[in-house]
């Protein structure tokens, strides 16, 4: 469950980013968050993850308030959020498998349980053949896939996936949606930032539109509008 009450955010005092958003995010849903650029999703989605402090309101992540967060929780926040960016954002000089592996191994997990899990993640995006490979050496897709898996790694509760098909062709980015469907039917709250208007039409589920600053539509089963 996400819930934004009365959430805004300046960066300087006269231009405001976010201006009295109100959001009610149901846990297992899955929902595109559309606007253009320069609308303030990016910004709303660096609340969501604690990278920024709102000016003023609450934001509540399932029964945690993080709207004072400190800068020591937000490591354990982000196990309850899987984030996924458009550049992928994996280490070059390890494999497929290392990447995802670095996740719990930077948290202590012992060998057998990063064994275990890994090879579980590894197998729902379809890369266990993969492994052993090098950034470089695959797809764009499979970059992406990758990237997935390590955002599975902690179980979270919530994955935002911010542009994730933005560096993709169309094959790609159809199979990164269907993943993140399947995910999303596993009970994870899906939230998906995108420009691309024909997932969005496609997907048929909850659609959030910011525009400058605020919410202008929230469709339970919309379109990209603007």
């Amino acid at each position: 469950m996400i819930k934004l009450i009365n959430v805004s955010k300046s960066y300087l005092k006269n231009i405001e980013i976010l201006h009295d958003i109100n959001l009610y995010i149901e846990a297992g849903e899955f929902v595109s968050l559309v606007g253009q650029s320069g609308s303030g999703k990016t910004t709303l989605v660096k609340v969501l993850i604690g990278e920024e402090r709102v000016g003023g309101g609450r934001v509540i992540i399932g029964d945690w308030d993080i709207t004072r967060i400190s800068k020591r929780e937000v490591p354990y926040l982000r196990r309850q959020i899987g984030v996924i960016f458009q550049d992928f954002k994996l280490l070059p000089k390890k494999t497929l498998w290392e990447n995802v592996a670095f996740a719990l191994e930077v948290c202590g997990q012992s060998p057998a349980k990063i064994e275990k899990i890994v090879s579980s993640v590894m197998r729902l995006v379809g890369l266990e053949d993969k492994k052993n490979r090098y950034p470089h050496e695959v797809s764009g897709g499979e970059q992406q896939r990758t990237a997935i898996a390590r955002a599975l790694v902690h179980q979270p509760k919530i994955l935002l996936a911010d542009e994730p098909t933005g560096n993709l062709d169309s094959i790609n980015a159809n199979e990164i949606i269907d993943l993140l469907e399947r995910i999303n039917k596993f009970g994870t709250t899906v939230i998906l930032v995108t420009h691309n208007r024909e997932i969005v039409n496609q997907l048929k589920k909850r659609v959030i539109t910011i525009d400058n600053g605020k919410v202008v539509s929230d469709q339970e089963k919309g379109k990209y509008l603007l």
